[in-house]
C-alpha cells in the first residue's frame, strides 16, 4: 500500500521562512531510516503557495489563479513524502517517528494512494494495459 503524507503549511513556511540546520539534519536522519527500511519512495519540501498557481475547472473553461493563496495555512501543503508500507496503521508509526517538521505546532495527514485494482470493472484491460504503458515510459526514464 502506497502512502502520502503530507506535511500541512503555517505561517512560516508559507512567509518562507526556511528550516534550521537542526531540523534539516533530523529530517535528513529520517528520510535516511525510511530509505534503509525499503519505504521512501519520495518526499520533497514545497515552495510556499506565493511562487504557485492553481487552475480552476469549470466545464471546458480553465482559469489560473497565481499564488498566495488566500486560505487557512493550515489547509495547504508545505512538503510529503510517499512511502509504501503493509498497512495504514504502519504509516502512521512511520510518521509518529518524524522530528515535528514545523517545529511548533504541525499536522501531517497520512492518505492512502488509489492503486489500479481499486477502481475495479470500470478500470478495462485497455485502461491497465495504457496504465502499465505509462509507469513503464517513467520506470525507463528513471534509470
Amino acid at each position: 500500500m502506497r502512502f502520502m503524507i503530507l506535511v500541512k503549511a503555517d505561517k512560516n513556511t508559507e512567509a518562507g521562512v526556511m528550516p534550521s540546520e537542526h531540523l534539516l539534519a533530523e529530517m535528513g536522519r529520517y528520510n535516511e531510516e525510511m530509505a534503509k527500511a525499503g519505504v521512501l519512495l519520495a518526499g520533497e519540501g514545497l515552495h510556499p503557495s506565493s511562487k504557485g498557481a492553481r487552475v480552476k475547472f469549470s466545464g471546458e473553461n480553465r482559469t489560473v489563479i497565481n499564488g498566495p493563496f488566500p486560505d487557512d495555512a493550515k489547509s495547504l501543503v508545505a512538503g510529503f513524502w510517499l512511502i509504501q508500507v503493509k498497512s495504514k496503521e504502519e504509516a502512521i508509526e512511520w510518521v509518529k517517528r518524524c522530528p515535528n517538521p514545523l517545529e511548533g505546532e504541525a499536522e501531517i495527514e497520512i492518505r492512502q494512494v488509489f492503486e489500479t485494482e481499486d477502481f475495479g470493472t470500470e478500470f478495462t484491460p485497455e485502461l491497465r494495459e495504457a496504465e502499465e504503458r505509462i509507469r513503464t515510459e517513467i520506470a525507463a526514464r528513471k534509470g
